[in-house]
């Protein structure tokens, strides 16, 4: 268990955390807001990037024939609406502590008594490697685990362009910061503005290589001797980011009520599987909400 935890300050704790800017997320948040539960949600402040990218929406009940920006306009009303905030920060792990989960969000950590998963489904497969030497050298979180990297030498994969922030951190600290680019730098909006102390190099990860511990990366043209390895994306997959979840193939196993094998703990969307719909996932949001709602009223009683 991380070190953070042996001290404890007295936090808010928030009746329902919910993990996701998508429809599912933000209608498990809808719903919880109705019933009065104090919520937070995390998630990204322009919502789901699948929904934006969506050219023309026919199949969401009441919106015929819609761009997926035009639906995310109305979510966003309907969100404020409500005062309901996004909060622009991403969850890397999500403890079980017995009566509360413990959020954490680089240093800072966050307390509710249920947790909803809205965290949409990774496309992405995993590095060879990557998932025997998590935690051995490969991380997920820049910021949480740069101070072991001192003096060392670190390669990171970035997803996206927020990663360019996170690879400058990493370089104030390490002796030398390869940066591996997911993205193409030069046609992406916001993208470049990393140190020039960084080597920014133009390849593919193939696999993760170490005996006790990462010790290097092999690209598709050359290999790189390292000493830890950072894989930043949008969204970790849900095993990692909740120890302990019970996964189907690469979903999270739910129950008709969308609750997991962790007590308190629901999941909605296209993270519990397909089809991969807005409509199903608003759906799912819905009955994840009212879950927590119901469990949370169990509690009290």
């Amino acid at each position: 268990m991380d070190n953070r935890f042996k001290k404890r300050v007295m936090l808010m704790r928030y009746d329902i955390a919910i993990i996701g800017s998508g429809p599912a997320a933000l209608s498990a948040a809808i719903n919880a807001k109705i019933r009065n539960k104090s919520i937070i949600v995390f998630g990204s402040k322009n919502l789901s990037n699948k929904l934006v990218k969506a050219p023309v929406v026919d199949n969401y009940l009441g919106f015929s024939n819609v761009t997926g920006i035009e639906l995310m306009e109305s979510f966003k009303k309907h969100l404020d609406n409500l005062d309901i905030e996004i909060v622009n920060k991403k969850i890397n792990n999500v403890y079980a502590m017995g009566d509360y989960f413990a959020l954490m969000s680089g240093q800072e950590m966050f307390e509710a008594t249920t947790v909803i998963l809205g965290t949409g489904v990774e496309f992405t497969r995993a590095i060879e490697g990557e998932e025997t030497f998590l935690g051995r050298g490969v991380g997920y979180c820049a910021t949480c685990d740069a101070p072991l990297y001192k003096g060392k030498t670190v390669a990171i994969i970035g997803h996206t362009p927020d990663a360019e922030e996170e690879a400058n951190y990493i370089d104030e600290i390490a002796e030398k910061t390869y940066y591996i680019p997911v993205y193409d730098m030069e046609k992406t909006t916001g993208a470049g503005d990393i140190s020039e102390n960084i080597e920014v190099i133009s390849s593919k990860a193939v696999k993760i290589e170490g005996e006790t511990h990462v010790n290097k990366l092999v690209l598709k043209d050359r290999e790189i001797d390292v000493d830890g390895v950072f894989i930043l994306k949008d969204s970790v997959s849900p095993g990692v980011l909740v120890p302990g979840l019970e996964i189907e193939g690469a979903h999270i196993k739910v129950n008709r009520d969308m609750s997991t094998n962790i007590a308190g703990c629901f999941a909605a969307g296209d993270c519990t599987g397909k089809p991969y719909q807005f409509m199903k996932a608003a759906g799912e949001g819905q009955v994840a909400g009212l879950s927590a709602v119901s469990y949370l009223s169990k509690l009290d009683k």
